[in-house]
């Protein structure tokens, strides 16, 4: 089966074809950096990670870019109020490039935390002011741009494709509606390309003014062009960057080179929170800190965000944290019986008994993940595979294919599931074998030693008529 992707720019489920065979160019929208990343922005990161990784099982160099947004988004999203790095600045009491700093080096710790692969590049904004310079003057000389005082702004009667991705189109927008209506603009829906004002702090001198700083949106057709090229594969991020963040991107990159921007548009959906919206007033903004804080490991967040797909609302609680928490060790303890079976313990008396069930249990897996990232029947997949383990069905051949499709297709496409060392394993195994010395002299006291000591290491041991096995806490 191809894989299969719902690209919102046509609203329709399509094949997956890269423009250069087995090349993906992937541009991904990532953080404003003015404060800590919260668990709603990582489902679209581990989304995006999530993609990437997939691409790669299915044999593809995934060339991904995401940017780090250090000036010139505003607080409205749009064309008015204060760069949101300087606002913070100003509420700290601190320079504006010390916030970007600070808060992007946090992020590259979450994003580590979470499993979440190092992107080919993180371009800075404020490092590519020449390249969106460049896409500016471009785009004055073809008459799409328009310099009104200091500042310059896209003209969008000039682009008669624009809301086709969102469906916002210029004759649909009312002014005033998600669009200011200023005198220096031709058209209400018209965006700031180029933006001055002499009392913001990140600012660049260019012929268009002393005072400027570029518009969001430039930000990002600019960086993707820089390190991707005219044209990309893949452009994902939040529901809430279609309109107007994507719709404008593809409106200026289209005039300026003349070709279509991205051949594939991915959003994921909000997350919420006990079933409703993330609000800093409700205090439900919830950090890695906060996860860690509770007991939970940052894979268990990676996880939870997993087991719904994508495009589906998802929702967030402490309990459904501890529901995916105890799934995901089921999972972890798939991987410790498969290595097991492998040597004989614990499996069926044929070596090919099982195969069945592996096969089964890949193509169910595979098809999912096929299908636009279906991520919870995937994870339904895995489980039907340790319904099979615990039944002692898998002999050791199959026990070995079973573990070689975990460790090299599933958990390389969920970047979550513990799958152990082998000096672990073998350190498990000669504490058991220690153990059951232990009973054999009735040495109780050692063996229940041993049972704690591991315990604490969080291994729980399970006494079955066919001897000990382990599993992770």
């Amino acid at each position: 089966m191809s894989f299969v992707v719902h690209n919102t720019l046509t609203r329709r489920k399509e094949p997956f074809q890269p423009l250069e065979p087995g090349v993906v160019r992937m541009y991904n929208c990532g953080p404003t950096v003015y404060g800590r990343a919260h668990i709603g922005n990582f489902r679209a990161y581990i989304f995006a990670d999530t993609l990437r990784r997939w691409l790669e099982v299915k044999g593809y160099e995934v060339r991904q870019v995401m940017n780090i947004t250090d000036v010139g988004h505003l607080l409205d999203d749009a064309d008015e109020g204060e760069d949101k790095v300087e606002a913070q600045a100003k509420k700290e009491g601190r320079d504006p490039w010390e916030i970007s700093r600070h808060w992007t080096r946090l992020f590259m710790e979450d994003i580590q935390k979470l499993g979440i692969q190092p992107a080919l590049v993180y371009p800075k904004a404020s490092e590519h002011i020449p390249e969106m310079v460049e896409m500016i003057e471009g785009l004055l000389a073809k008459g799409c741009a328009y310099q009104s005082g200091e500042d310059v702004y896209f003209e969008v009667a000039r682009f008669p494709r624009y809301g086709r991705l969102s469906g916002n189109t210029v004759e649909e927008l009312d002014a005033g509606a998600r669009i200011e209506v200023r005198e220096e603009k031709r058209h209400p829906a018209d965006f700031a390309l180029w933006k001055s004002d002499a009392r913001h702090l990140m600012k660049w001198k260019t012929r268009f003014g002393e005072h400027g700083f570029p518009g969001w949106h430039i930000e990002c057709s600019a960086m993707a062009r820089k390190h991707l090229g005219d044209r990309i594969d893949i452009h994902t991020g939040g529901e809430d960057n279609v309109f107007p963040h994507h719709e404008c991107e593809i409106a200026q990159t289209e005039c300026f080179t003349g070709a279509p921007f991205s051949t594939y548009w991915m959003h994921t959906k909000f997350l919420q929170v006990d079933g409703g919206k993330m609000s800093k007033r409700l205090g439900n903004c919830h950090s890695i800190d906060d996860v860690v804080a509770k007991g939970y490991e940052a894979r268990v967040l990676r996880f939870c965000l997993l087991r719904g797909q994508y495009r589906t609302p998802l929702n967030f609680t402490w309990a459904i944290m501890d529901e995916s928490k105890s799934v995901l060790e089921n999972l972890d303890d798939l991987a410790a019986r498969l290595r097991r079976a492998m040597t004989g313990h614990g499996a069926a008396a044929s070596a090919e008994a099982g195969l069945e069930d592996v096969e089964q249990c890949q193509a169910e897996f595979e098809a999912a993940m096929d299908d636009d990232l279906n991520t919870p029947r995937a994870i339904a997949a895995l489980m039907g595979l340790r319904s099979a383990v615990l039944a002692e069905r898998l002999g050791v051949s199959a026990a070995a294919a079973a573990n070689q499709f975990l460790v090299h297709v599933a958990d390389k496409a969920l970047g979550c599931i513990r799958v152990e060392e082998e000096s672990l394993d073998a350190e498990v195994e000669r504490a058991i074998a220690a153990r059951q010395d232990a009973r054999k002299r009735k040495d109780f006291k050692e063996s229940d030693r041993i049972r704690d000591a591991l315990l604490e290491k969080g291994i729980v041991l399970e006494d079955t008529p066919r001897g000990v096995v382990w599993r992770r806490k």
